[in-house]
């Protein structure tokens, strides 16, 4: 039987998938911030997103180790919603940290503040994933993701627009130099807004159980033939999806974090001026995100079809609204309303099959990123900023696929791929130490970025092969979240 959709619940939880985003797209900001303040190299700039990243994967393990000592899943003790409480307090004692980091001008607490903020992320993706699913019909769960992962990018589009604005504000327009003093405002006054958050979650209506047996039972159902292992990670398709979502995250994440330094040597574009080619950046996931989500809507097949056109151009609308209203001058960004086109054609070839979809979109990837190594000025830019927008939807197809046929280890399965997250940082680490003048340069690093979507090309033909000797033809729409 169908159930509709709480929306009062829904909208309470999508709060933390906006937290994700905004925190994610600002440290984009803060890297050049504290390349030039600390005098760090490129590879030492990008510790910000490894300090971020791993702190998913530590906060992962911590949470299974927990939950093994104590003989019971932690979340199903604790409370869903106190999970995700938890996760927002813990993530508020991280923000705190910038105030005395930036008083002793230390790097090493900066970061160390970032990885606290991160850990308490990772808690709150294990509780708010799931929960996005169960509070409305399982069927329609996963465009509820994608709406969730929509909100989370509108996160990551206006965080770089109001950190820089935080940041530099007060600046004068001849001088685009920053002090660490100015960082640790606005992530004060984000730290207050996770513990108004955590205390509203708290006494909200959002459920603190899930009966994962049903859950199950459930997928159990719905799967024609499963091959029953003992654990997830004999299942082929879950430990390749694992490195598929290693790179992935980190493809997605050091294509932006390391757009700032490339904007600096080629385009001679100042740091203070950077925000909105990074807002473009994280709105293009935003973009794609939306485009997933019509479904959610329950409308006819006709009616998601025109969606599918309009809903890309909803979402560059958002960002062209928000990049005015932060008085950027935006004449130069409508050209990509024309790259737009490129991803919903991909989408309409694809025809919601994940495997179809991941290895076109990894494809365009590709593409855009060798466009981007092989041309200059605003031709290369925005090749490299769309590449936001092949990676909206690979999270969703990697996520499906790596779990199908798991069964009853779907939910072990889920787990080590939230871990994998920490390719966001270590990957854009290491397009940072490549990116140095004597190896590579920086325009020619992104070739770190074609090496990731090369795996995902690969994975996407292989997992379809390797399901189907399982017994599982994985033909359906694909949509969902975000990291």
């Amino acid at each position: 039987m169908s159930q509709q959709t709480k929306w009062g619940q829904f909208g309470t939880l999508i709060t933390v998938f906006f937290f994700w985003g905004f925190v994610a797209a600002s440290n984009d900001i803060l890297i050049p911030v504290f390349k030039k303040a600390f005098d760090l190299s490129q590879a030492q700039s990008q510790l910000v997103s490894v300090a971020f990243y791993v702190a998913y994967t530590v906060g992962s393990l911590i949470y299974v180790g927990i939950s093994k000592l104590t003989g019971t899943d932690l979340l199903n003790r604790i409370g869903y919603k106190n999970g995700i409480a938890l996760g927002l307090v813990i993530s508020a004692i991280g923000t705190l940290l910038f105030y005395p980091a930036a008083n002793t001008a230390s790097f090493p607490l900066m970061i160390s503040g970032l990885f606290v903020v991160g850990l308490g992320f990772s808690l709150q993706q294990i509780a708010a994933n799931p929960l996005a699913v169960v509070i409305g019909d399982p069927k329609t769960g996963s465009q509820r993701l994608s709406m969730a992962g929509g909100v989370n990018n509108f996160g990551t589009t206006i965080g770089p627009l109001l950190v820089s604005f935080a940041i530099f504000g007060s600046v004068t327009s001849s001088s685009s130099e920053a002090s660490i003093e100015s960082v640790k405002t606005p992530y004060l006054i984000l730290g207050a807004a996770f513990l108004l958050v955590a205390a509203f979650f708290k006494f909200s209506s959002i459920p603190d159980k899930i009966d994962l047996e049903q859950v199950a039972a459930e997928e159990a159902e719905s799967q024609l033939k499963v091959a029953h292992k003992k654990s997830a990670i004999q299942y082929p398709q879950l430990w390749m999806g694992m490195i598929g979502i290693f790179v992935y995250v980190g493809v997605e994440v050091a294509t932006a974090s390391n757009l700032p330094e490339y904007m600096k040597q080629h385009m001679d574009i100042s740091t203070d001026k950077i925000a909105p080619y990074i807002s473009l950046y994280w709105a293009s996931l935003m973009i794609g995100r939306w485009t997933a989500s019509v479904g959610a809507f329950g409308v006819s097949k006709s009616k998601q079809k025109v969606l599918s056109f309009i809903m890309p151009y909803i979402a560059f609308a958002v960002f062209l609204i928000v990049n005015t209203i932060a008085q950027h001058d935006i004449t130069s960004f409508f050209v990509y309303g024309f790259v737009i086109i490129a991803m919903i054609i991909g989408d309409l070839l694809s025809k919601g099959n994940p495997a179809r979809m991941l290895l076109i979109f990894s494809a365009m990837g590709i593409a855009a990123l060798v466009i981007g190594m092989l041309t200059t000025g605003a031709t290369s830019v925005f090749a490299f900023i769309s590449v936001g927008l092949f990676c909206s939807t690979l999270w969703p197809c990697i996520f499906t696929l790596a779990v199908a046929g798991l069964g009853k280890h779907t939910n072990q399965g889920s787990s080590l791929l939230i871990m994998m997250i920490m390719g966001g940082g270590l990957i854009s680490w290491l397009q940072g130490a490549v990116a140095e003048d004597n190896i590579l340069g920086i325009q020619y690093s992104y070739i770190v970025g074609v090496l990731c979507f090369a795996y995902l090309a690969f994975y996407a033909v292989y997992a379809k092969k390797s399901l189907k000797k399982q017994g599982i033809d994985y033909d359906v729409k694909a949509s969902g979240g975000g990291h």
